[in-house]
């Protein structure tokens, strides 16, 4: 038997390394269990009942399931972005803010917003106070908190120049 050549050594290391890699990716593709296939959604029947915001003094048709007001700001944040769909500042927000407001938010046990409370108030953009009040009472009822009866929950808005928003909860970030 011949001796190797200083030259097909690394070729050597090379092919043996490309083997292993393949061996490595085989076997894994082999290890990863298939994707579920979507279940393919129906439309509700007329006659099913409604799971979306309502307005009215009644209160809201959809409830939470949160049992502390910590897990009821969830609830309470994409009842809002659900509502203000194209109001909610896409991606990442910038460095700079125009404002951010702190604001305690008081539900009653079917949704009704029955209080607004600051904590920290944009002072410096009144118009931004005044429509983030508007906004959170133009949203009511929110989903009814039934494992809480009423609940207080805070939220932070955070506000860009071009009057869009994102809250804290849901919130993408920020640059």
């Amino acid at each position: 038997m011949s001796e190797p050549t200083p030259r097909s050594a690394p070729r050597r290391f090379w092919l043996l390394a490309l083997i292993s890699s393949a061996a490595g990716a085989l076997v894994s593709a082999c290890k990863t269990a298939p994707e579920p296939a979507p279940a393919a959604q129906q439309p509700p029947a007329p006659s099913a009942p409604v799971v979306g915001p309502i307005s009215g003094p009644a209160g809201s048709a959809r409830s939470s399931p949160a049992t502390t007001p910590r897990a009821y700001r969830e609830s309470g944040a994409t009842h809002l972005y659900g509502l203000n769909a194209d109001r909610i500042y896409k991606g990442r927000m910038p460095p700079l803010l125009y404002a951010v407001g702190v604001i305690n938010v008081e539900i009653n046990q079917v949704g009704i917003v029955t209080k607004l409370d600051w904590m920290r108030a944009p002072r410096h953009a009144p118009e931004v106070i005044a429509e983030i009040e508007r906004t959170i009472k133009a949203a009511s009822p929110f989903p009814a908190p039934t494992r809480l009866g009423r609940v207080v929950y805070t939220d932070t808005w955070l506000w860009h120049k071009s009057g869009k928003f994102q809250l804290d909860t849901l919130t993408e970030g920020q640059n």
